[in-house]
C-alpha cells in the first residue's frame, strides 16, 4: 500500500478544513447570538460546547469500528453527515428559542450532541488514515498542512458568516448555518472521494493473518492500555492539552483588567496568538524526521512554559510590559507543541499490536477532548479562586499563569521519557525514542 503524496495531504485538509467549518459556527457564532441576541445566561453555551467535548469521549469505539472495518471512508463520510445534521439542528434551535425558549434550548442540547459524536467519528477516521498511509518522514509536514487548513476553515467561515448575518435574523441564521453544513458535506465527500482505494470493509483480521483477531471493544481498549507507550501517551496528551486549553478563558479578561486594553484590542491581541500559533506550526516543519517530532513536542511544552512564565512577571509587573510579543511568542510556542505533539501521534498509532490504530488514536482523541472539556473551566476557576484570596488582579493572574507554566513542564518530561523504560536515562539508553523498541 503506497503512501500518501502532498495531494492526497491535501484533500484530506480539506476534509478537516469542512469539519472545521461547522464546528466553528456551533461554539462560536452560535454562542454569540445566544447569549447577545437572546439575552441567555453564559452559562448555557458553555454546557451546549460542553456536551460537544464530552461525547469526544466516544472517539476510542469509533476508532475501534476503523480498526474492525479495515477502511477510514465510511466513518469519515458518516461522520461528516452526522456533524452536519447537528450543525443545522444547533442552528435551527438558537433560531427557535426566539419563540420558544424551552422547545428551542431541548433541541440545542440534541444538536450538540450530533456535532460531538460526528467530530469523533470523521475526525478519529481521519487521523486514522493519515497515521496509516503518510510516511514518517512526512508526518510532521503533513500534520502543519491539515491543521492549517483546519485554522483557515475557522477563519473563512467565521469571517464570511459574520458578514452573512448582518443584519440578525434568526431566518438567516438557519439558511447561513444549514448552506455551511451542506457546503461541507459536499466537499468532504468530494475530497474524500478515491484517497483511500479500494480495501477491506467486513473481515479485514481474517483476510490478514498477522493482524490481532476480532476482539470486543473492552478487550481491545484494556489490550492498548497495557501498551506502555500507549498509556504514556494518553496521559502525556491529558495533562498537556490542560494547559494548552486552561489560557484560552483568561488572558482575554487579564489583557483588559490589567492592561486596560479594550474588547477590540483584546480580540486583536487573540488574533495576534493566533498568528503566533501558524508561525510556530511552519516552524515545526523546518526539521523532518520522525524523531524531531519528539524534539518539537518536548521543545514546544518548554517554550509554552517560559512564554506562560513571561506572562505571569506581566501579571507582576503591570503596563509597561511588552505584552504583544509575549503573547505571540506563547502562540508561536503552543503551534510548534502542536504540530510536535499531532505528528507524534501519528507515528505512534502502529506502535503495539497491529490492527488496533484507529483505537489508539481514538484513545488519544477523547484524551484531548476530555483535557479541553476541563482545561476552559479550570482556568476560569482558577482564576477566580486567586481573585478571592488575593486582591491584586496582576498578581492573581500571574499565579495561575505560573501553574499552567508547571503543567506544561510536566507534560514535556513526559513527552521526554515517553517510551523510555523506567530507570534508563533518556539521552543515553538504547532505545528508539517514543518505541521503546531496540535500536
Amino acid at each position: 500500500m503506497n503512501g500518501f503524496g502532498w495531494a492526497a495531504i491535501v484533500r484530506l485538509g480539506l476534509v478537516q478544513a469542512a469539519l472545521g467549518a461547522v464546528v466553528v459556527l456551533t461554539t462560536s457564532t452560535l454562542n454569540r447570538v445566544l447569549v447577545v441576541e437572546h439575552a441567555l445566561p453564559a452559562l448555557l453555551p458553555g454546557l451546549l460546547v460542553g456536551l460537544h467535548h464530552v461525547l469526544q469521549l466516544a472517539r476510542p469505539r469509533m476508532g475501534h469500528g476503523t480498526d474492525q472495518g479495515g477502511r477510514s471512508t465510511p466513518w469519515i463520510v458518516g461522520g461528516m453527515a452526522v456533524l452536519a445534521t447537528g450543525g443545522v439542528l444547533a442552528a435551527a434551535a438558537t433560531a427557535w428559542m426566539a419563540s420558544d425558549r424551552a422547545s428551542g434550548v431541548a433541541l440545542a442540547f440534541a444538536g450538540y450532541a450530533l456535532v460531538g459524536l460526528g467530530v469523533s467519528a470523521a475526525g478519529t477516521a481521519l487521523l486514522v488514515l493519515l497515521a496509516k498511509r503518510v510516511a514518517p518522514a512526512r508526518r510532521g509536514p503533513a500534520a502543519t498542512v491539515v491543521w492549517m487548513m483546519m485554522i483557515a476553515g475557522f477563519a473563512v467561515t467565521a469571517g464570511t458568516a459574520g458578514r452573512l448575518l448582518d443584519p440578525y435574523s434568526p431566518d438567516r441564521l438557519l439558511l447561513v448555518s444549514a448552506s455551511v453544513s451542506v457546503i461541507a458535506l459536499v466537499v468532504t465527500i468530494l475530497a474524500i472521494r478515491g484517497v483511500e482505494g479500494a480495501g477491506p470493509t467486513h473481515d479485514v483480521h481474517a483476510s490478514r493473518p498477522g493482524l490481532q483477531p476480532r476482539a470486543g471493544f473492552r478487550i481491545a481498549l484494556d489490550a492498548v492500555w497495557r501498551e506502555p507507550v500507549a498509556r504514556q501517551f494518553t496521559v502525556f496528551v491529558a495533562v498537556s492539552m490542560l494547559a494548552y486549553s486552561a489560557q484560552d478563558l483568561i488572558l482575554e479578561p487579564f489583557a483588559g483588567v490589567v492592561f486596560g486594553y479594550s474588547p477590540a484590542a483584546s480580540t486583536q491581541l487573540a488574533g495576534l496568538q493566533h498568528g503566533g500559533v501558524l508561525a510556530g506550526m511552519l516552524l515545526a516543519t523546518t526539521r523532518r524526521g520522525a524523531d524531531s517530532l519528539r524534539w518539537w513536542a518536548v521543545g514546544g511544552c518548554v517554550a509554552s512554559a517560559a512564554a506562560l512564565l513571561a506572562l505571569s512577571a506581566a501579571g507582576w509587573w503591570g503596563p509597561g510590559w511588552p505584552l504583544s510579543a509575549t503573547v505571540f511568542v506563547l502562540g508561536m510556542a503552543n503551534g510548534a507543541f502542536s504540530i510536535g505533539a499531532i505528528g507524534s501521534m501519528m507515528r505512534l498509532a502502529d506502535q503495539g499490536a497491529e490492527g488496533r490504530e484507529g483505537l489508539r488514536m481514538g484513545l488519544w482523541g477523547a484524551s484531548q477532548a476530555l483535557a479541553f472539556a476541563v482545561g476552559g473551566l479550570a482556568g476560569a476557576a482558577a482564576s477566580d479562586l486567586a481573585h478571592l484570596f488575593i486582591a491584586d488582579s496582576g498578581h492573581a493572574y500571574g499565579i495561575v499563569f505560573a501553574l499552567e507554566a508547571a503543567l506544561f513542564l510536566v507534560a514535556g518530561a513526559m513527552a521526554w521519557r515517553i517510551g523510555v523504560p523506567a530507570g534508563a536515562r533518556p539521552a543515553t539508553a538504547p532505545l528508539v525514542p517514543w518505541t521503546g523498541r531496540q535500536a
